[in-house]
């Protein structure tokens, strides 16, 4: 143990000469191809501060926990077995290092740091020291195999996949941070432990006369066996993610909690806990898109049709039950309790960002925004180092992040998301490029071949304001597809769960070379196809005011209250800016004082409007008076000290919260 925390200390924040890392392995079976992060670089702006967090504090932070609550040491202890052994935390916990590993081989190749490698290296060696010599790998079970220290381990292998044990969600993460490493490094120690650990499932569990016939209880490894065929060219992973697809809801265990309790294809609404229902999710889109499987997509479709019509928060969370992390009923989207953990947004992102591979549509790519810089983004502090677990959008006060989880899964998530951001801003799909997103960055692509350079310089969120130029282009003639975000174009979600109640009507506009250009808009793209050439300069600008939302009415919850967006950025009011907030009444057409703040928050846009504040006078009857009002986006709220907060306002008389006399 000495000697990990001498390991953990010595690799500090340096960074070092590193060797050319291999590139991404892009989604080809997709037809609208993301461009590889690698071949983005974030230069400026929110998204780097974030990145740069994450790898210089976020990382570290969740090396030393795991390293202090065992989970790196329980590799050496499955090394080296003893029916005397008790295993600290949990049996999923090896999935939380595996993910940790995805995001070191993901931010190394924006941020090379040998030492940070060689220590990594080092755990490598522990993995593959603990794994048994038929590819079995399993803390929990391998490092006291006599005496399973929890009954949802089970007694024999597999025997509880079904129930709970995890043995196959936590091989999914291990073949996903597996692959990571081995794209930024070039070593496959790891990798060659992640396939010998497929191999391993793939023997065991199938079709065949003598293979078992059961499904992960957790989803995951779905989507990572997707992973590893395309980088090793062995269809049987693909087959094994096949069969895990077709059989839900065919096992002993039918539960909708695991989305086992029918099989996909006669599933239409998003059910049970919500991160496990994104991984399957997102497992069964790749598998349809290497297979052209249109059944599965269509049922993939009607189930994301079903949860953004129903079961979306106005932040981008989802999961509004505390009980079992799950959806809820259609429409309960209950605030102080709402539960929205980090990793289901997260999981959120990745599903929209496969639905836009598949189907080429903005309203995807809109979604995900809108959970990125809400529900995600208010899952880490802004010091990087503490984190949301469920992410509420109201609080009575006593909710603050946390330096770390029992159940780690959240901050783990955030480490290996973060360093990939940079592969959601643009796509391509033969002779058309799409840009999804708006930030700061200088990016190297191809199209049909050809080597296209551009450069985007833009304060969005902020502003809205976007210069992209073209630096380079081999290309000749292609189609730059500009997404117009749904919330510039009238549209809060792709459904009527929310609407907005103002009456303005902001507008957009884009020129090349300062001349206007128009275009029909397509799926949510401004299309301009022509033949560009270095230097030309494409401006967007999208107007972006202070807009007023209310819910659909059969959000009973949030009848008669209003929230407040501007461009992506959801708002919220918090009471180290306004004590008693809720005794406040917003008039119905605010006017607001827009305030960019470099000191605060680590720079934010806050909205200050004037509004009503309920009291009671000495005889009880109620009084009225002026008061200021300041919102700040909500992902940064709990950042400054314990306080209350609410994304929803009253602008309803019936639902003021005044004081007792």
């Amino acid at each position: 143990m000495k000697h990990f925390i001498t390991l953990f200390f010595c690799f500090g924040l340096s960074v070092a000469c590193y060797s050319q890392p291999k590139q991404q392995q892009t989604s080809l079976h997709y037809p609208y191809r993301p461009v590889p992060f690698t071949q983005v670089k974030v230069n400026d702006g929110l998204w780097l501060d974030k990145i740069k967090k994450n790898s210089e504090i976020t990382i570290p932070i969740s090396l030393y926990q795991s390293l202090i609550t065992g989970r790196i040491q329980h590799f050496y202890q499955a090394a080296h077995p003893s029916d005397t052994i008790k295993p600290q935390g949990k049996y999923y916990d090896d999935s939380d290092v595996f993910k940790i590993i995805e995001g070191i081989g993901y931010s190394l190749q924006t941020f090379p740091n040998s030492k940070l490698e060689n220590y990594t290296d080092s755990i490598i060696d522990l993995i593959e020291a603990a794994q048994e010599a038929d590819g079995y790998l399993y803390t929990f079970r391998t490092m006291n195999p006599k005496h399973p220290t929890s009954k949802t381990v089970g007694t024999e292998r597999w025997k509880n996949v079904e129930r709970g044990s995890h043995e196959l969600y936590n091989q999914g993460h291990l073949i996903e941070g597996a692959i990571a490493y081995y794209q930024a490094t070039g070593k496959d120690k790891l990798l060659k432990v992640a396939i010998k650990s497929a191999d391993c499932i793939c023997r065991a569990i199938g079709p065949g006369e003598n293979q078992l016939k059961i499904v992960p209880g957790h989803e995951e490894l779905e989507l990572a066996l997707c992973k590893l065929y395309l980088v090793t060219g062995d269809k049987k992973y693909l087959d094994e993610a096949l069969f895990f697809i077709d059989m839900r809801g065919k096992t002993e265990v039918k539960s909708e909690y695991t989305q086992s309790d029918k099989p996909l294809l006669e599933q239409t609404t998003a059910i049970g806990h919500a991160v496990r229902a994104m991984y399957l999710y997102c497992g069964a889109v790749d598998v349809a898109a290497l297979t052209n499987n249109r059944e599965y997509i269509e049922a993939i479709d009607r189930i994301w049709d079903d949860l953004v019509r129903h079961q979306l928060y106005l932040t981008g969370g989802i999961g509004s039950s505390r009980k079992g992390e799950a959806f809820g009923l259609p429409y309960n989207l209950i605030n102080k309790e709402a539960y929205n953990e980090t990793c289901a947004s997260i999981g959120l992102v990745f599903l929209n960002q496969r639905l836009f591979q598949l189907h080429g549509d903005a309203k995807y790519i809109d979604v995900l925004e809108r959970t990125l810089y809400n529900a995600l983004l208010a899952g880490v502090s802004l010091t990087g180092d503490h984190f949301f677990y469920p992410n509420p959008l109201a609080s009575d006060g006593g909710y603050l992040r946390s330096p770390w989880f029992g159940t780690a899964c959240c901050p783990s998530n955030i480490c290996r998301f973060m360093p990939s951001l940079p592969g959601y801003i643009y796509a391509v799909n033969g002779r058309d490029l799409y840009v999804n997103m708006f930030l700061p960055n200088n990016a190297s692509l191809d199209i049909n071949g050809k080597k296209v350079e551009l450069a985007q310089q833009t304060k969005y969120p902020w502003e809205g304001d976007i210069l992209l130029e073209v630096k380079k282009n081999q290309a000749g003639i292609f189609a730059m597809k500009i997404r117009i975000p749904g919330w510039a174009l009238g549209q809060v979600v792709p459904s009527q769960l929310y609407s907005f109640s103002d009456n303005q009507k902001p507008q957009y506009a884009i020129t090349v070379n300062n001349q206007p250009v128009q275009s029909s808009i397509d799926k949510g793209y401004f299309t301009i196809e022509r033949k560009w050439r270095t230097g030309d300069k494409i401006n967007i600008h999208f107007d972006i005011p202070v807009r007023s939302i209310v819910a659909n009415e059969k959000l009973k919850e949030d009848n008669g209250l209003v929230a407040f967006q501007r461009g992506p950025i959801v708002y919220c009011a918090e009471s180290i800016d306004n004590p008693d907030f809720n005794n406040f009444l917003l008039p119905y057409t605010p006017e607001w004082d827009i305030r960019y703040d470099a000191t605060k928050l680590d720079g934010i846009t806050e909205l200050i409007t004037t509004a009503q504040q309920f009291n009671y006078d000495q005889q009880g009857f109620i009084t009225t008076s002026k008061r200021s009002l300041t919102l700040i986006p909500y992902y940064s709220w709990s950042n400054r000290g314990d306080s209350k907060m609410a994304v929803w306002l009253p602008w309803k008389v019936e639902k003021v919260i005044t004081k007792d006399k």
